[in-house]
């Protein structure tokens, strides 16, 4: 592994800017890699170096001066399969959008590449949604600490690429835990930020908060640069503000550390599997280290799980419903049953619903006036083997339908709230475990900033990249 794939993208980025790299060299750097690594993970099963390239000789070519490229100056990144890249295809991990060429970039790719990113890749995803990266087109992503184990989802093609040395820096979004699931188990960083933080992809509910896009990096840092990359208003995101906010980059070391930070294993309703109860909370000894005081109280998540599952099956049928007339045979039978049960569902559980969200909504907001985080496990089990659909039994508990696994993120979704979910350790079989960082909403850079600290005291961001298998050789 080259000295140069190992470096954060923040250095990379430094060296684009003095020019010691060119956008052009770095790619190819990076071509090198992927050839090597990718051919075991499958993290970026979509590849278009060369169109990359001429992007590349263009930016230097038209921007003689590096310093001039935008904040990334030329950084290659990394996007996921349910975002369009101008003259690339956007298949969704679906038979139905298997040769789809996206005639343009969307809202938030497009920010990426007027401030220097350059798209390379598509990362892997499951068929439209879901918690575990597999789909009948490209097959499994891998995850580079164990092949034999799921990398997570939806954003689990993004997290590996990241992992194994493939990206510097890779999109997410996240609905339900989609970037937050794949970075506790590839041992890397993603934030599902505040709704309207990121322009969305021409949103067909564009009032719902629900989904959001954010940053993946292997590190806080470089997620905080990646967030002031994507920032953006966009006329058909009605939840986008014109304004832009300061540096999240800059600021990172402008707050004192956390003076009250709530931890809870479960969310006082779920199943969780005592290992990973035992190490998340072994892991708060690093917020003790920064002077904080740890409490075991946590906002009450009662009725969160079945008014998250009510929400978003009213979103999946409200976005692909119109796929089921004529391509039922050609969908996940997974996704077929969260249309149908939006399609079908009665108008008092979505009241009931919306009833529960307002009310968490307040709960939280009262929680973070003596709070400054919430930290909670980013999964209730460790990476699975992905021959599983999903993981059927969790503590003894067994799961209802394919998304009951990932309770533990998509309760969170409901508070609108930042959330940093980033590695904290590891189980007996050498797997990564997460955590997320939950703060008062709107908050990210003070988020960001506790990430960090609690990151530094870990210390598990050095060892990326590592080796695809062989975590051992990190850095080697």
């Amino acid at each position: 592994m080259s000295d140069l794939i190992q470096k954060p993208a923040r250095e990379v980025v430094q060296l684009l800017r003095e020019g010691a790299e060119t956008p052009t060299s770095v790619l190819e750097a990076l071509r090198r890699h992927v050839a090597e690594a990718d051919r075991q993970v499958n993290a970026l099963p979509i590849q278009f170096f060369d169109a990359a390239a001429e992007r590349a000789a263009r930016l230097e070519d038209e921007v003689p001066d590096p310093a001039g490229r935008g904040l990334l100056a030329g950084l290659p990144v990394a996007v996921k399969d349910y975002n369009d890249v101008a003259g690339q295809r956007t298949t969704h991990g679906s038979p139905l959008f298997a040769d789809h060429v996206a005639t343009r970039s969307d809202a938030m790719v497009s920010v990426l590449e007027n401030n220097g990113g350059i798209p390379y890749a598509k990362s892997n995803v499951p068929e439209f949604a879901g918690g575990h990266t597999y789909n009948t087109l490209f097959g499994p992503s891998r995850n580079p600490w164990n092949l034999e184990r799921s990398v997570g989802g939806s954003s689990g093609g993004s997290a590996a690429a990241l992992a194994s040395g493939s990206a510097w820096l890779a999109t997410g979004n996240d609905l339900g835990g989609s970037l937050r699931t794949p970075s506790g188990y590839n041992a890397t960083v993603g934030l599902r930020p505040t709704p309207g933080r990121i322009p969305r992809r021409r949103p067909a509910i564009p009032f719902d908060p629900l989904w959001v896009e954010g940053p993946m990096a292997r590190n806080v840092g470089d997620v905080a640069l990646m967030l002031d990359a994507m920032v953006g208003h966009d006329l058909h995101d009605p939840l986008t503000k014109p304004e832009r906010p300061r540096s999240f980059l800059e600021r990172l070391t402008t707050f004192d550390p956390p003076t009250r930070v709530g931890f809870s294993p479960d969310l006082g309703c779920l199943p969780v599997e005592p290992a990973i109860r035992r190490i998340c909370g072994d892991a708060m000894k690093h917020f003790d280290a920064l002077g904080a005081d740890v409490v075991t109280d946590c906002p009450d998540f009662t009725g969160a799980y079945d008014a998250f599952q009510a929400l978003r099956s009213h979103l999946v049928a409200a976005v692909h419903g119109g796929l089921l007339a004529e391509h039922r045979d050609e969908i996940k039978p997974d996704i077929v049953w969260n249309i149908e049960r939006g399609l079908t569902q009665p108008t008092e559980t979505l009241l009931a619903a919306e009833r529960v969200r307002g009310q968490l909504f307040h709960e939280i907001a009262d929680y973070f006036e003596t709070h400054d985080l919430l930290v909670i496990p980013s999964a209730p089990l460790d990476p699975f083997p992905t021959e599983w659909t999903y993981p059927e039994r969790i503590d003894g508990v067994e799961s209802r339908t394919y998304i009951d696994w990932i309770a533990i993120t998509f309760c969170v979704s409901l508070t609108g709230c930042p959330v940093v979910a980033l590695p904290c350790g590891f189980s007996d079989a050498g797997l990564p475990v997460g955590l997320q960082l939950v703060g008062a909403p709107g908050q990210e850079a003070r988020l960001l900033a506790h990430a960090q600290m609690f990151e530094s005291s870990v210390g598990i961001a050095a060892s990326l990249p590592i080796v695809p298998g062989r975590p051992e050789a990190a850095k080697s």
